[in-house]
């Protein structure tokens, strides 16, 4: 049971745009794309400044469509806002405290998408480092203690998180030693995620009550990204450009996570346009062909934005 309720006017607007998508891509095939879309019809419970307590923002109903919501897919750096929210909530338990280096790590794995900081948020959240091969008792109690991340989001009990697996540093030239045989022979212990999940969280944070409401607040701030083509031109790796906001209008307003790899390219946001309702996009894409189109999402983006203008009235209140 996901968080949204599948919608059949959205059902039929989402089944058109993953249509259109694998006309225009003859390279990608049914199975190499996920997608999941959720719409914010009025009253708006999202990016409302935490004005919600938890309780009444999950009785908030919202529409969605799924394609393969459910499917397991390597996340590539969009894992990094699962550790973002988790650092948050150690905070809130007061199981740490962000230091001015921490802060520095955690805006440059969002704004940047740095591996490197990526890998001491992993270490801080976890309390374990990378480093040589270990013998089987030490690297039990690493693996254990690596799993906290896992233990946490198992115990917020959302039926989209069942599946996941959020226990891996993200790398550039790969793991070695003790994360390499972490990884497993056949890499079966690699990050997993699924677009509803990603989605839930998301939903969560613009929601005000990922962790907390100022936690939360903090964690859009750092996924917000300029649509400005002046900005964008100086920065060459702005998850803006050939990801979702380069399909949007420049006065939409973006709050994104991107990641891509050889084999797979994703996007993940939430999305204010004036005049039409806000919404949240998922999609990841898989293979090699994908990896290296930068058309593929951008071109969804666009299909999105079209499809809700033209159907506006689909997605108002009755007068």
């Amino acid at each position: 049971m996901a968080f949204f309720h599948p919608d059949p006017k959205i059902q039929t607007l989402g089944t058109g745009i993953i249509e259109a998508t694998r006309s225009k891509f003859p390279a990608l095939s049914a199975n190499q794309i996920a997608m999941t879309w959720v719409i914010y019809d009025p009253p708006v419970s999202v990016n409302t400044g935490g004005a919600l307590t938890p309780e009444e923002f999950w009785k908030y109903p919202v529409r969605g469509f799924a394609y393969r919501g459910i499917e397991r897919i390597y996340p590539a750096s969009v894992v990094k806002l699962f550790y973002l929210v988790a650092v948050y909530e150690w905070v809130e338990k007061r199981m740490l405290q962000i230091s001015p280096e921490l802060e520095r790590a955690i805006k440059d794995m969002i704004a940047h998408s740095s591996n490197d900081a990526t890998s001491l948020v992993v270490d801080v959240l976890t309390g374990t480092t990378s480093g040589p091969e270990l013998s089987p008792g030490p690297f039990e109690t690493w693996k254990y203690q690596r799993n906290i991340i896992n233990r946490y989001f198992q115990s917020l009990n959302w039926p989209e998180l069942e599946s996941i697996n959020v226990n891996q540093k993200t790398w550039g030239d790969g793991a070695y030693g003790r994360e390499r045989a972490f990884l497993g022979e056949l890499m079966e212990n690699r990050n997993m995620l699924t677009t509803n999940a990603t989605a839930r969280l998301i939903h969560s944070i613009v929601g005000g009550v990922a962790a907390s409401s100022e936690a939360s607040q903090t964690m859009m701030q750092l996924m917000h990204r300029n649509l400005d083509p002046v900005a964008l031109a100086e920065d060459p790796e702005n998850q803006v450009t050939e990801f979702f906001g380069e399909g949007l209008p420049e006065n939409a307003k973006l709050w994104s996570k991107a990641g891509w790899t050889s084999q797979v390219r994703h996007d993940a946001a939430y999305i204010e346009i004036p005049d039409l309702p806000p919404y949240l996009l998922v999609v990841f894409t898989e293979g090699k062909s994908q990896s290296k189109n930068p058309e593929i999402l951008p071109y969804i983006s666009q299909l999105v934005v079209a499809a809700m203008r033209d159907s506006i009235g689909d997605f108002l209140p009755p007068a």
